[in-house]
This record gives structure tokens, sequence and C-alpha cells, in this order.
């Protein structure tokens, strides 16, 4: 997910993880194992099918994250899906504040969005953008709050909450790992203007192009 340009509760007894300790350390460390990978764009096919279940947990993997962990760095993410450099498993990394600016690092593998209560659910339309869509930005209505399920590198299972742009980042980088981007959630008018914007801005990092 693209940073911006512009800037609940959970069930009772239930427990997140926390992934604002030490965030800047644990990003850095991530970082400092990695290689930076160039980004796949829209029309990759690897962008629009569902990915592989994590399955093997283990230093191949811990390297995996250290590569999405220093492309999302270089491309100044929010968050970054493993399809987006071209590998098919389910896994996202994020870098995120949230709408208190609070900083959010991790990751998750084999993520599952809860479904919302239509009560429990307030949408955002605030813009969205994509490292996989270059240089465009949209108006997207999402929930202002999520929780994500899943496993961390080592197999455990994680949940996960976020508000705000958080949720909005957790949301984003979960469909991604399910073959769908955020313009697929446009209207056919505001999908042709994203894509126009995109034709029109030079990306700022490294992309996969698409013969």
């Amino acid at each position: 997910m693209a940073q911006q340009q512009e800037s609940p509760s959970g069930a009772a007894g239930e427990v997140f993880i926390d992934d604002t300790t030490d965030a800047a350390a644990r990003e850095e460390a991530h970082v400092s194992r990695g290689t930076v990978r160039p980004i796949t764009v829209v029309g990759n096919p690897l962008l629009h099918k569902e990915c592989q279940d994590v399955t093997e947990f283990g230093p191949e993997l811990a390297t995996l994250v250290g590569d999405m962990f220093a492309s999302q760095r270089a491309a100044t993410g929010a968050g970054l899906a493993a399809n987006q450099i071209g590998v098919d498993l389910k896994i996202f990394v994020y870098d995120c504040h949230d709408d208190e600016g609070v900083r959010h690092v991790g990751h998750v593998c084999n993520p599952v969005l809860d479904e919302l209560p239509a009560e429990q659910r307030v949408l955002d339309d605030n813009s969205e953008g994509c490292l996989s869509v270059p240089g465009a930005y949209c108006p997207t209505p999402r929930p202002d709050y999520a929780v994500v399920r899943g496993q961390d590198i080592e197999g455990k299972p994680i949940t996960v909450e976020g508000t705000g742009y958080f949720a909005r980042c957790l949301q984003h980088e979960t469909d991604h790992l399910y073959g769908y981007l955020y313009i697929d959630r446009l209207s056919k008018r505001d999908r042709k203007d994203v894509m126009r914007q995109m034709a029109e801005n030079t990306p700022r990092y490294e992309i996969v192009p698409n013969d």
C-alpha cells in the first residue's frame, strides 16, 4: 500500500499482538537482512489471482520478510504483499501509522479478515493508493476498523487490530493476497481516472514492466 499523501475495540478479552513497541528497531532489523526487489504493477498475473498458503515456516520465509521490508522502505510504502515482489505466497508486511500517529510494524501470514457486523461498520472514504498502481490515488470507502487473523513467521497464531489508516492498510494488503487491488473496488469512471494518473506519472521506485 502506498503512503497517503495526506495524512472500537475487539471482543472482550481478545488479545492482539503488540506491533508498536520498538517498531523502528524491528523494522531496521528486517531491512538490514533484506534485498530490495522491484515492484509488480497492475496487469501482472500474480496480482490478479489468489496466492498460495504459507505452509513452511523457516529461514527462507524470514529471508522473504527481510526482502519485503527492504522493498517496502525503498518504495516508501506503508504495506507490501508478497505478490507485489513476484512471490506467490500469502504474507504481507506493514510499517504504518494509525490516525493517532502511532507506528505499527509487523507481518501476517495467511491473513483472514474478520467480517464486521453491519452495526459496527463505519466507512472511511479517504484516498487510497498502491505501490502496484504507482502515482495514482482515489477515494476508496473501507471500514475504519479491522481485525486480521493469521500466523507469524514461526507459524504461531496472531491477531492484529487496526483503526483508521492502519485498518485501511490491513484490508488493502489482505485483498492483495486474494487477487484484488483497490481499483477493483472503484467505479469504472474512477478506475479509468486512476489508470490515467498511473500513465501520466513516473514511479519513484523500480517496477517490473508488463510485457
